[in-house]
């Protein structure tokens, strides 16, 4: 076995890979970007290389600047993780020939399966079945719109290159082809160097099944059952499970050969993933799956395969790598049991999924689950990578007990200081159709709407923030209280764009009366942690976790985080709504496509600029008709959150 290894990557991965390493007692070294210099994965290492700037290009994609650190380090081999260069062929092939060993699958294996057009040629001679569309060379614009009209509306455009949903769009319609092709290209291009685009048929009730592949480089090849990855919004998964509702032992053992077909077909080695599309119209029958894509590497939501093996597949990745035959064969392997994973992103579900940045001022993780993570409390989110923050997984005896057990962890989940999809999340497990299984990759954004709404604010809310934010919360009554005049305090306090002031009254050693001008209530409280208290309001006991943070409060409540900014010196700010005049940018991002300039006559929902953030695209919209009378931005800038990008005057003015 290896006795050093380096990680090519950062956060969750880099965690979870560094986890097995040393439980298996190999060193290993983390490299690093200066916006990860002080990261949860460099502190866990044994030694840590800065290799760069933020900028990906000049840090984490830099291969050959990392085989020179892992050279000088003494590592004997690279495991890449996934995304940066896990699916590069160079990379692996310059890491191949630098002496050292690249841990997956050979840069042969990769350059056949990396280009979809080409990896999809080569399933159909090894007899595995294809989605119909056109994944040929000519990119000419026409001649695509042709062959989509061919193949017949709805279709899907995907660069070739790469994966994450990054350059996909489906189509509904033949005039909104050419625009959507063209952000498909300067997505690709943007997130793998590669432009070039194929055209397939949209499957209308589309399931996402993936099958988990492992070789070795004795030849040995097996699968290790099936991922449902269904639950996906832009392209991306949200809830991954194993294994996949409503699958039959006869379909399970026919998408199980197809995968081990492709792996066979490429003499594959390490960890791999087929991506099938499954047509889930009429349940799931052999012969409705139709090969997608191949993933050679490690993939996000390996560990709900692990969790009902009971196998390490990072463990597996280290032995195949070192030489090793696979440690076991396809009949000793068994399902047990049933698997979720969900991802926790820092982003703004109800804004269209946008990812936030911010500080992690308050982390609190379920001990219901597996918590796989890079961020630690006081850590950053920053704008030049992922948005992710953890992955939580847990295991049940079946389905239903797995859910229950998710949707409890989720509640257990208190995360302050940057918005998060946890009520989204707890919201999915919520829904109906996904309950019982009835899932398709169009679920999210059909139910979105539902799936958004937010718990209005109640009195209670409001009354037990400002008395957090008055720090009363702790066994000191107010300054100067005494029973003979209980002392008053007016809090203000700014929630969901909506202020108001209330005025505390402490009426015995844990009590207070809270008023404003139209409503009062009454709290008792006992503190059970220094973070956690239970709250009675009326007759109604509740246990409710909360945060203080400079000039904000965080109350959390089964998992539904509530915000409330407090306003110091009663300085309110005026009503003074946005008139809509100015473009703003919802995220940190870089222009990448202006379609104005000064003068220009612009309608309402028209594209006035795109946005590119964490490598996807987010086109901003104008909600009037006007002339736009100032652009502040220019193509290729980066932007902050919030940052005026144009002014927008009426026809009229």
């Amino acid at each position: 076995m290896f006795d050093k290894i380096l990680i090519a990557n950062r956060g969750e991965i880099a965690c979870r890979i560094m986890e097995t390493a040393h439980k298996m007692g190999v060193k290993t070294v983390a490299i690093y970007s200066d916006a990860d210099a002080h990261s949860k994965h460099v502190a866990m290492a044994g030694e840590a290389w800065r290799v760069g700037p933020p900028a990906v290009a000049e840090s984490y994609l830099l291969g050959d600047k990392i085989i020179e650190i892992a050279k000088a380090s003494g590592a004997q081999a690279i495991h890449p993780g996934y995304g940066f260069l896990s699916e590069s062929p160079d990379f692996a092939e310059k890491v191949e020939t630098s002496g050292l060993r690249f841990i997956g699958p050979s840069s042969s294996a990769i350059r056949a399966m990396g280009l979809k057009d080409a990896a999809k040629e080569l399933m159909t001679n090894s007899g595995v079945p294809v989605v119909p569309g056109y994944h040929g060379s000519n990119q000419d614009v026409d001649f695509l719109a042709k062959e989509a009209e061919n193949i017949g509306y709805p279709v899907l455009i995907k660069a070739r290159a790469g994966g994450g949903g990054k350059g996909m769009r489906k189509v509904d319609k033949a005039s909104d082809f050419h625009a959507a092709l063209e952000g498909a290209q300067r997505e690709g291009l943007s997130a793998f160097g590669d432009a070039h685009c194929l055209i397939e048929k949209w499957i209308t009730t589309p399931r996402h099944i993936e099958i988990q592949v492992f070789g070795d480089d004795h030849g040995n090849a097996i699968h290790m059952f099936e991922r449902d990855c269904s639950l996906q919004r832009r392209h991306q998964k949200v809830i991954e499970e194993a294994p996949a509702p409503g699958m039959t032992e006869e379909m399970r053992a026919a998408m199980g050969e197809a995968a081990v077909r492709c792996a066979k077909a490429i003499g594959y080695s390490g960890a791999g993933t087929i991506e099938f599309i499954v047509d889930g119209s009429d349940g799931l029958s052999p012969d409705r799956f139709w090969f997608m894509e191949m993933n050679t590497r490690l993939q996000v939501e390996h560990p709900v395969t692990e969790m009902i093996t009971g196998l390490d597949l990072v463990e597996w990745q280290l032995r195949v790598a070192d030489g090793e035959p696979l440690p076991a064969t396809q009949d000793s392997l068994t399902l047990n049991g049933h698997a979720f994973e969900a991802r926790i992103y820092a982003e703004d579900v109800p804004a269209g999924f946008l990812p936030m940045t911010g500080s992690i001022d308050y982390l609190s993780m379920s001990s219901l689950a597996r918590v796989d993570s890079g961020i630690r409390e006081g850590d950053t989110i920053t704008p030049w990578y992922d948005p992710i923050i953890s992955k939580l997984i847990v295991w049940g005896a079946t389905r239903e007990i797995a859910l229950n057990r998710m949707s409890a962890a989720l509640a257990e989940c208190n995360i302050s200081g940057t918005v998060t999809n946890l009520p989204f999340l707890s919201a999915l497990c919520a829904h109906e159709e996904f309950k019982v299984g009835n899932v398709d990759t169009g679920l999210i954004e059909r139910d979105l709407d539902d799936l958004i709404v937010a718990d209005d604010l109640n009195f209670a809310d409001w009354a037990l923030a400002a008395i957090v934010a008055g720090d009363m919360v702790n066994d000191r009554p107010l300054a100067g209280w005494s029973m003979w005049a209980p002392l008053k305090r007016s809090v203000w306090l700014k929630a969901r764009d909506e202020q108001r002031e209330l005025l505390i009254t402490q009426t015995g050693a844990k009590t207070f009366t809270a008023a404003d001008s139209s409503e009062n209530i009454d709290l008792q409280f006992e503190l059970v942690t220094p973070d956690t208290l239970t709250l009675t309001n009326g007759g109604q006991r509740q246990s409710v976790s909360y945060f203080k943070h400079e000039g904000s409060v965080s109350l959390f409540t089964n998992g539904d985080p509530q915000a409330f900014d407090i306003i110091t010196g009663y300085s309110i700010d005026d009503a003074t709504d946005s008139t809509g005049n100015e473009v703003l940018s919802p995220m940190p991002g870089i222009v990448k496509v202006l379609n104005v300039a000064p003068q220009s006559e612009v309608n309402a929902g028209d594209t006035l600029i795109i946005i590119e953030a964490m490598k996807m695209e987010h086109s901003l919209t104008v909600a009037r008709d006007g002339i736009i009378s100032d652009v502040l931005v220019e193509v290729g800038q980066q932007v902050e959150a919030g940052e005026v990008l144009l002014t927008l005057e009426d026809p009229d003015a």
